[in-house]
């Protein structure tokens, strides 16, 4: 099985991707440029999720929504996905210890 399966049932308990997720993911593994356009609920998140943690380098996800980031933040920080957002209503200290080892950070 490979590290992509292994890491989707590991940490988000799913045996197997959704139509298009595999052959993004692979793009993105293989440092090929890559466009995806899903509709919603059809697991875009996952698409970089997966290489963040193949990588371990510091993966910037820009995001229009704070409600949205700070969604996506929970739910991999439960993951234990070291995970953070930086938004214009954080405070310096937070902001500050936003520069700290994450393997996501949305913006």
């Amino acid at each position: 099985m490979n590290k992509s399966l292994i890491l989707l049932k590991q940490y988000f308990g799913y045996t197997s991707f959704r139509k298009g997720q595999s052959e993004i993911i692979s793009n993105i593994l293989n440092r090929r440029d890559c466009l995806a356009i899903l509709p919603t609920g059809a697991g875009k998140s996952i698409c970089y999720q997966i290489p963040a943690l193949i990588f371990n380098n510091l993966t910037i996800v820009i995001s229009p929504l704070i409600s949205l980031m700070k969604d996506q933040v929970d739910k991999l920080n439960k993951k234990n996905i070291p995970s953070i957002y930086i938004n214009s209503n954080m405070s310096n200290i937070e902001y500050s210890r936003s520069f700290k080892k994450y393997t996501i950070r949305y913006l």
